[in-house]
């Protein structure tokens, strides 16, 4: 499975790429047993036109990064993780539709919404 036009995250890039990022971002945890994580990963990147510029959706595989799975408490796939300058403020768990995604996304525009 391949999430397409969204950046791939992992245990090394993670850190740097949060703290330099200047915007919020999305990071849609998965792995390729999973059968949700397909349509989680095609409903957000096609999302990510609608935030471009505002917040960044990015990947994640957890089989391939346990540190970042274990360091964000991931037990379930795909986990959603929303940060705001390094900082997890929103956190969703299992696949959604895009009717779910979109407004939860937009209010990760707002500064700290959910803190």
């Amino acid at each position: 499975m391949s999430h397409p036009d969204l950046p791939a995250l992992t245990d090394a890039t993670i850190g740097p790429y949060l703290a330099e990022a200047g915007v919020p971002v999305a990071v849609d945890v998965w792995a390729e047993w999973c059968p949700p994580c397909g349509p989680m990963a095609r409903t957000l990147a096609e999302l990510q036109p609608e935030f471009a510029g505002r917040l960044i959706i990015t990947t994640l595989n957890a089989d391939e990064n346990p540190e970042t799975s274990r360091a964000y408490g991931i037990m379930s796939l795909p986990t959603l993780l929303i940060f705001q300058n390094g900082v997890v403020t929103q956190r969703l768990v299992g696949a959604r539709p895009k009717s779910v995604l979109r407004p939860l996304l937009a209010n990760a525009l707002t500064p700290y919404a959910n803190v």
